[in-house]
């Protein structure tokens, strides 16, 4: 399969130094290094990215040969960015929750909501009756719809199982929808997502070790493991312990931390060499620095808050202004349906003081590097010859028209692979 790009406007290319290494501070929003003029084209063969060069030279070039076997689109001075990068989602579940938020409204917390029977064990007695026929058929649709909105890679979290078959089942499925969709998925086992009913904590964390984790980590099923270490669901100590023994098993973390109050989270998930700390919205600047030190990226998640009624304060500018590593992602679950990255770009610039440049770098270049690994070749989140061909052609002569379009798509086509998807 090859694809031929024409008559390209502005190519964010998002490709300066070494692409596995995230982008920060001005480096983010340094547009002569990040982009290149429109004028140029693009072209793909098997997937692959062979040439990044002038439209008229590569029309010249390519543009005759057998057509049987060569897509050409004609961008009509459109402009070009990477695919977008979702580094944190709770994709597969089943259920509704939309009653919720006459409870938010009515002055209930999260964790109130939580004790009243609703909010995370609500999801796991729906997701638990659901057969791995349901889940494929909602995993398959919000993949269908979170790529025709930009999303060439994502996250895949467990997490509504809360018991070794449960959790066992939504990998699985998450692991088959990886092989059957068009995006590249990565799976991560949740099972430290909430305390099942009729358990103390110690309890089930003691389980999720010696008998959860090691049954995911015999079956291949997860490449990362995550913990909700937030106050009221698993504690700093327990989950080290989830940590480390998941560290035995070859599987490194990501982790929930800081969501509602500063819980020195971040500072363990630095300490303890996690990939990222996700929500970080509590972080003490000291633990920022010292994530920044050891190279866990903070993944923030500004959809959660806009839907929970919560005051949009993230440190977007202070991360920028200090060199700190970060990401944006969706964080789509039960109660943040939302997997548009185009809305996210558009509270991180309408909103949290982010230009479109930076935070294009921050759901495209800065997450693929968090879903590395070495047996899947190049890495995703920029443009460069070599590298994968995971694009999107947006409904503007603008990139930054990428995150301005909130409540629309700004997407005019994904690519994936070299692939229309």
């Amino acid at each position: 399969m090859r694809l031929l790009l024409l008559n390209v406007g502005p190519i964010a290319t998002l490709a300066s130094g070494d692409v596995n290494k995230p982008l920060t501070g001005q480096d983010m929003s340094d547009f002569d290094a990040l982009c290149l003029p429109g004028g140029n084209g693009v072209y793909v063969e098997s997937g692959i990215i062979s040439k990044l060069d002038d439209s008229e030279g590569l029309s010249h070039e390519f543009g005759k040969q057998n057509t049987d076997s060569l897509t050409v689109i004609d961008c009509n001075g459109k402009a070009v960015i990477p695919g977008f990068v979702d580094s944190h989602t709770h994709l597969l579940w089943d259920g509704d929750r939309a009653d919720e938020m006459t409870l938010r409204l009515s002055g209930l917390s999260y964790a109130d909501i939580a004790a009243q029977g609703g909010g995370i064990q609500k999801t796991v007695n729906s997701t638990r009756l659901a057969t791995m026929d349901r889940l494929i058929q909602l995993g398959g649709k919000r993949i269908a719809r979170a790529a025709g909105l930009g999303t060439t890679t994502m996250e895949c979290k467990s997490g509504y199982g809360l018991s070794v078959d449960s959790e066992l089942k939504l990998l699985e499925a998450c692991n088959r929808l990886a092989i059957e969709s068009q995006i590249d998925i990565h799976s991560t086992w949740l099972g430290a997502h909430d305390v099942p009913k009729g358990t103390t904590s110690d309890q089930y964390v003691e389980s999720l070790i010696s008998d959860q984790l090691p049954k995911v980590a015999e079956q291949g099923l997860a490449k990362y493991s995550d913990v909700f270490c937030e106050p009221g669901w698993f504690t700093l100590e327990q989950t080290e312990q989830i940590v480390q023994a998941a560290k035995e098993c070859n599987i490194p973390s990501r982790l929930h931390v800081d969501e509602f109050v500063d819980g020195n989270g971040l500072q363990l998930a630095s300490d303890l060499g996690a990939v990222s700390g996700d929500h970080v919205g509590h972080s003490s600047s000291q633990a920022r620095a010292s994530a920044a030190n050891t190279g866990t990226m903070q993944t923030f998640l500004p959809g959660t808050p806009y839907i929970l009624g919560h005051n949009l304060e993230l440190p977007l500018r202070e991360c920028v202004e200090n060199q700190w590593q970060f990401s944006l992602a969706t964080d789509f679950n039960p109660n943040c349906r939302s997997l548009s990255i185009p809305f996210v770009g558009s509270l991180a610039t309408h909103r949290l003081g982010l230009n479109p440049l930076e935070a294009l770098v921050a759901v495209t270049r800065n997450p693929a590097t968090t879903l590395i690994s070495s047996s899947e070749g190049e890495l995703a989140g920029s443009l460069r010859e070599g590298g994968p061909a995971d694009l999107l052609i947006l409904d503007s002569k603008y990139i930054d028209s990428w995150c301005q379009m909130p409540g629309d798509n700004p997407i005019f086509t994904t690519i994936k692979s070299g692939s229309i998807v």
